[in-house]
């Protein structure tokens, strides 16, 4: 992705803090906190992978293409899980971005994969914010607005668990800041 390098550094960070802390919410005792923790895993590390500045390290040709067939993929198996689990929805949204972001960047041109701050214009040929994209900074940014409401604190809510993977609000707070590194990176494309 293209922006400021110390930026970048930040989101690559809080993706991967974010991709570790869902796997220790593998463990947890809470079923519903298991069900999702490896596919927000996956996309914290997908994340942090594809938010490396390309100063401190450009991927290969084929890396791009590997990280849209990846994330498609993943994206068709939140799908088949959405069947029963609506949760898997936003999963097949952020799966699909992934796809959608990687195979941007596979199709940029090699010179676009190294300059800092590239335009909008530069990336997409002069037309613009493209509606997909569009489409997708709306949803992120609708979703990180829903979820920092919702993690204000209830008045003499219930006492949360003793087990750190088993509260919901630290998983809430996970799903939010991965919200917070996809816009950011959508609004770099």
């Amino acid at each position: 992705m293209h922006g400021p390098v110390s930026a970048a550094w930040l989101l690559v960070a809080l993706c991967a803090a974010t991709g570790a802390y869902c796997l220790l919410r593998m463990g947890s005792a809470v079923e519903e906190q298991r069900r999702s923790a490896g596919g927000e895993a996956l996309m914290g590390f997908g994340m942090a992978a594809m938010a490396v500045p390309a100063a401190a390290f450009t991927p290969p040709w084929w890396a791009w293409p590997a990280y849209a067939a990846f994330f498609g993929l993943a994206a068709l198996r939140a799908l088949w899980a959405a069947r029963g689990d609506r949760h898997h929805l936003h999963h097949l949204v952020g799966t699909g971005a992934m796809a959608y972001m990687a195979a941007a960047m596979a199709a940029a041109p090699p010179a676009a994969h190294s300059m800092e701050g590239m335009s909008m214009e530069g990336m997409h040929g002069g037309t613009g914010v493209p509606a997909v994209t569009g489409v997708l900074l709306l949803y992120f940014t609708g979703y990180v607005l829903l979820s920092g409401a919702r993690l204000v604190p209830a008045v003499d809510g219930p006492p949360p668990p003793a087990r750190w993977g088993d509260r919901p609000e630290l998983a809430l707070a996970c799903r939010l800041s991965m919200a917070i590194g996809m816009v950011a990176m959508l609004l770099t494309m």
